[in-house]
């Protein structure tokens, strides 16, 4: 779980193009919108084709994108429990 919570830090970096955040900056219970990391709707969808692409996980529901997207924790569990083996 642990190295899930990592790749995933490096994986929004990634994606978001988050140049002066680190992983180490990220916590894992932190918001990632608002006041959080301050991300914004844009970001969301981008985090909804990162899902899709990496993981093979849909978010059909806009709400439970919401709480997916919380935290890390949030995103890690979900993926845990979406991913097929």
């Amino acid at each position: 779980m642990e190295e899930l919570k990592a790749k995933l830090k490096e994986e929004i970096i990634e994606v978001l193009n988050l140049e002066d955040i680190s992983p180490e900056d990220i916590d894992n219970d932190a918001p990632l919108f608002g006041d959080g990391l301050g991300l914004d709707s844009i970001d969301a969808l981008e985090l909804i084709v990162l899902l899709e692409k990496n993981y093979g996980i849909k978010i059909e529901d806009p709400k439970d994108g919401r709480k997916v997207f919380y935290s890390i924790n949030m995103m890690a569990d979900f993926i845990q429990q979406h991913q097929k083996n």
